[in-house]
């Protein structure tokens, strides 16, 4: 994914949504401090935010939406993916070309491990217990043994990778390739690359979703405008639907059946998947231009996005500035249970 400096031309006030969408505009939680933005990910058996911001990631108490600490030292930080069961959290430093493994409970960094070059995209694995490091440049997976801290294998993958999925059951992770247009689908067990997947039409795929019930796939595709829906047992594309300009995370909410794809020209597309085979768009949400990097809590089916205000550019300039202590989260909910 890649990491939001200043990519806005001018300031935007959040715009509420429409009404005829299932989702509108609840609230801002504020953070404030300067720099730039790029994952955030929940944690909902704790109910914890977990904000990268600048050069430290930002936590934030879900019960009371307020910040309740930072994990600093994190030099190019793009996510962190929590581990709850171990009560750890993993980290990608993009600039010291390291992971750094944290202490949940007690926000402190326990370790930090080589990978590959700028550690990017991130995901824990369950089946095996095991984190794994998307490597932008060194278009590699590095994956780290959760409980023992070590890095186990160092996976090829021929291209340049963003975000990625997992499936424990079937044993698979599967990751964008954005410049190769392709799902690249590791065996777990293995480490191995088993087979590479066309996302044809579609193209330039960077935010991942997964539906384990139906097995399918969504990808952010920025280079086509859409949201793709895949089937994650033969790769096959189903069909897509069109989104906004600037995608960089997609969501997928079991409980409701809605898959999201947040963009960088200030919408978030919600769609429905009607069926295995179906995914209707129901909602152009308006957030916030700039605000592509969202999670969503499937406990309460909230979605977080990230966002701040810029100054209009001076002439000759193409990119304001950044308000100081203006970054924030959106946070955005249902007007009623979806049947």
């Amino acid at each position: 994914m890649k990491k939001i400096l200043l990519p806005v031309l001018f300031s935007l006030a959040v715009a509420v949504c429409r009404a005829d969408g299932p989702y509108h505009f609840i609230k801002e939680i504020p953070v404030g401090g300067d720099g730039g933005w790029d994952y955030c990910s929940v944690d909902s058996a704790a109910q914890r935010l977990y904000v990268s911001h600048g050069s430290e990631v930002v936590v934030i108490d879900l019960a009371k939406d307020q910040v309740v600490g930072v994990i600093t030292n994190t030099p190019g930080v793009h996510g962190l993916a929590p581990a709850p069961e171990l009560g750890r959290g993993f980290v990608s430093c993009g600039r010291e070309n390291k992971a750094a493994i944290v202490d949940l409970k007690k926000l402190q960094i326990l370790s930090k491990v080589d990978t590959g070059q700028n550690p990017d995209g991130l995901l824990y694995e369950p089946g095996q217990q095991e984190a794994y490091m998307f490597n932008g440049r060194g278009q590699s997976a590095t994956v780290i043994d959760a409980k023992a801290g070590k890095v186990v294998a160092t996976i090829p993958l021929g291209g340049k990778p963003e975000f990625a999925q997992a499936d424990p059951k079937a044993g698979r992770v599967y990751d964008n390739l954005e410049d190769k247009n392709e799902v690249a689908v590791i065996d777990t067990k293995t480490h191995t690359v088993v087979t590479n997947w066309p996302i044809a039409p579609n193209e330039e795929a960077s935010g991942m979703a997964i539906d384990l019930k139906n097995h399918r796939l969504f990808l952010g595709c920025g280079g086509s405008k859409t949201m793709a829906m895949m089937d994650s047992t033969s790769g096959k594309v189903i069909t897509s639907a069109p989104i906004g300009q600037g995608v960089d995370a997609n969501a997928f909410d079991p409980g409701t059946g809605f898959a999201f794809a947040s963009c960088g020209d200030g919408t978030t597309t919600i769609a429905h998947e009607d069926s295995p085979d179906k995914l209707t768009v129901v909602q152009t949400l308006e957030t916030q231009r700039g605000s592509r990097t969202m999670t969503l809590d499937p406990k309460t089916h909230k979605i977080y996005l990230a966002a701040a205000k810029f100054e209009a550019p001076a002439e000759g300039q193409r990119r304001g500035k950044m308000v100081p202590d203006s970054f924030k989260i959106l946070v955005y909910g249902m007007e009623k249970t979806v049947p």
